[in-house]
């Protein structure tokens, strides 16, 4: 009984999440690299920032730039240099897909 309340209330909690995500990219490749990207931009891309639905090669030239601006210290720049240039694709195609 007390395994079948916990599993009930695992998924209580999931649900709501689950109701609102876009389904076409639950199970893309860059969600895992994006939830670097979450606390600011949110998990859809509408953050502070908002990012979802512009274009994969915006976002992707933006992060690239900021790899190679080592003046710059902030937090998108240190997050930025930490990907290699196969990641940042998929991180920018997964935002570029979430509906504007």
């Amino acid at each position: 009984m007390k395994r079948l309340l916990t599993t009930v209330a695992a998924v209580s909690v999931l649900l709501p999440a689950l109701a609102v995500a876009n389904p076409a990219t639950l199970n893309h490749p860059g969600r895992l690299l994006a939830s670097n990207c979450f606390q600011c931009h949110g998990t859809d891309g509408y953050g502070m920032e908002h990012l979802a639905g512009e274009s994969i090669n915006e976002i992707a030239d933006e992060l690239a730039e900021m790899q190679f601006e080592s003046a710059r210290k902030d937090i998108m720049a240190v997050h930025a240099q930490a990907y290699t240039a196969e990641e940042i694709t998929l991180i920018a195609d997964y935002f570029s897909k979430q509906p504007k």
